[in-house]
């Protein structure tokens, strides 16, 4: 007669820990898999700027369009535009994450993407601050938290030492503009009003009701703002070109005549405070010969 003799407990309670290490191994390697997209979109500029600053930029495989920053991004195809997404498009790219913007890309668009199963990573800045929330919680999504910790930490503290530098009592009045014919400024809520609230200054029509006003250069005459700043890429010849006739009435010169870069002021990424210390320059700069 044969005897079988069984394992004993301590044998036995090896095994078992054996093979839930295994099972633990396998089990974090499926959830990197997972928090690590490796096909993704960008349906907005600033949301394709921050996958390259989060060191992503190779997994893109289509942006937006105006993704033209870096210089590569320019490179891949674009499946979002003013008018909308391509769904087509996106679907026979197969993306594993896609980076939708609330704010500019259509709510429809965006509601139509997750009925199709795809997953949505969304942005929707309101303030200065939401951009290191953002980068943080896309650091995560991406799997490349310390990236995106160390860039909005960056981010906060050089915003910080921005807002001390032109912190003031008394706000300088300045007309913002966007287009000169016609001749759109921007309202209470538009973004703008946080870009100049930091440079010590203010909107002077922050009492528009509508985000982006079209309004009459007589309003600009009569509420004397004190500079003026031309956020679009017309030259700078242009922008004098335009003004050079109403300066005697706004009893302003050329030097009151700025320009700033809306790509770097509108795209919400930590490129936006290069763009935010030259406002404050540009803003503070003619006034110190007034």
């Amino acid at each position: 007669m044969n005897i079988v003799q069984l394992p004993s407990l301590k044998t036995h309670c090896l095994f078992l820990l054996i093979i839930l290490l295994i099972g633990f191994s396998y089990a974090n390697t499926n959830l990197n898999e997972i928090e690590s997209p490796k096909r993704i979109i960008s349906l907005a500029p600033h949301l394709t700027e921050l996958a390259y600053a989060l060191k992503v930029g190779d997994r893109l495989v289509a942006v937006s369009d105006y993704s033209d920053y870096p210089e590569q991004a320019s490179r891949l195809p674009s499946v979002a535009s003013f008018q909308g997404v391509d769904f087509e498009a996106i679907v026979r790219l197969k993306p594993d994450l896609i980076l939708a913007w609330q704010g500019g890309n259509k709510p429809q668009d965006l509601a139509r993407l997750t009925s199709l199963g795809f997953t949505l990573f969304y942005s929707n800045p309101k303030k200065l601050s939401d951009i290191s929330t953002e980068v943080r919680a896309l650091g995560d999504a991406l799997n490349q938290t310390e990236i995106g910790e160390q860039l909005a930490t960056n981010f906060d503290v050089t915003l910080g030492a921005i807002k001390a530098e032109y912190q003031s009592e008394v706000q300088i009045p300045v007309l913002y503009y966007l287009w000169p014919k016609p001749l759109m400024t921007i309202g209470q809520s538009a973004w703008g009003n946080e870009l100049l609230s930091v440079c010590g200054a203010r909107n002077i029509f922050d009492d528009a009701i509508n985000d982006y006003p079209e309004v009459p250069i007589e309003s600009v005459v009569r509420r004397k703002p004190r500079v003026i700043v031309a956020v679009n890429k017309e030259s700078q010849q242009q922008i004098t070109h335009f003004w050079r006739p109403w300066l005697p009435l706004l009893e302003r010169s050329e030097r009151h005549l700025k320009q700033a870069n809306p790509d770097l002021l509108h795209r919400f990424t930590p490129r936006l405070l290069t763009g935010l210390s030259e406002l404050c320059k540009h803003i503070h700069l003619p006034l110190e010969n007034d």
